[in-house]
Parts: structure tokens; C-alpha cells; sequence
């Protein structure tokens, strides 16, 4: 069993093909501008809230209190991923509420100047589980999934992977 992560989850509602080939560590195309913009935006944002927090095995981009309550903050390019953002941060609040910390959930889009807050809820606890035994699943497999066009391919770091010529 592999030990599931955020970012197992993220790409878990993005494209499942893409998912395989992260678990099986087949790096994506570097050089890519998309995943440069993400970088700089993830380390640039945000500035007054603490960057990076690691927290037992999740990493989440910024920490806070607010009214005596614990809210972390996953920073995201775009809201064009919002159900993969929203269930990577509903990840992270599920584990810090295995530990015994109540937190709440925000996403921030700074390029959107947008703020999305997230709970925890028992509703989203059971998609996730049920995304969390797929990804299991998707590990064990030997090949990934065909590729399928889906709309997030043309800004995908595996794009050549995907449809090159050969």
C-alpha cells in the first residue's frame, strides 16, 4: 500500500492517467511554464501568513489562527481545478482531524484575488475515502490508463507524454 498524499489527491479528480504516472515517478516535462507560474506563485504570495508548514506528512502553503481556530491555506494558480483543490485541502483537514486538530480550510486563488473557505464534513469524508481506495487501486496497475482528451490537457506538464507522435 502506498502511503496517499495531496497531491495523489489532487491529481486524483484532474486526470487519473497523469495520477499513475506521479505514483510511478515518471517526471513531468520540467521546463514547463505552467509548473514555473505555480512555483513563483507559491513562493511569492502571501507573504504575511507562514509558507510551507509541514505538518506530521502533509505540507500545506500557509498557517494561521483566527479566532483561536487553526486555518490553513492551499494556494492554487487557478480556480479552474476548484474540486481537486477543494478535496487536496479537505485531505489535509481529514488528517490534522486524525490528530486531533479542528482547522478550517481556505483556497486562494491570488491571481483571482479569490478566497474559497472549506470544512470538513462527513459528506466529503466519504468521497474522500472512496477517491483514497481508487488511488490504491490505481498504484497496483501495471500501465496507466489510454490517454483521453480532457480539458486540462493543453496546460498538462505531461502533455507530450500523452500525445506525442511515435
Amino acid at each position: 500500500m502506498i502511503d496517499v498524499t495531496g497531491t495523489h489527491i489532487w491529481y486524483y479528480f484532474i486526470c487519473q492517467r497523469e495520477l499513475w504516472l506521479i505514483l510511478h515517478q515518471i517526471a513531468a516535462d520540467q521546463e514547463d511554464e505552467n509548473l514555473d507560474i505555480g512555483r513563483f506563485l507559491s513562493e511569492n504570495t502571501y507573504q504575511r501568513n507562514k509558507k510551507e508548514v509541514l505538518i506530521g506528512n502533509i505540507k500545506v502553503d500557509r498557517v494561521r489562527k483566527e479566532n483561536g481556530k487553526l486555518v490553513i491555506g492551499e494556494v492554487k494558480k487557478t480556480s479552474r481545478y476548484l474540486e481537486s483543490a477543494r478535496y487536496q485541502l479537505l485531505y489535509y483537514l481529514d488528517v490534522l482531524r486524525q490528530m486531533g486538530i479542528d482547522a478550517t480550510g481556505e483556497l486562494l486563488f491570488p491571481e483571482e484575488k479569490k478566497t474559497e473557505v472549506v470544512e470538513w464534513s462527513i459528506e466529503a469524508k466519504q468521497k474522500l475515502d472512496h477517491a483514497i481506495s481508487e488511488i490504491q487501486q490505481i498504484a497496483q496497475k501495471p500501465v496507466p490508463a489510454e490517454p483521453e482528451k480532457i480539458k486540462f490537457c493543453n496546460k498538462c506538464a505531461y502533455r507530450e507524454y500523452c500525445w506525442a507522435e511515435g
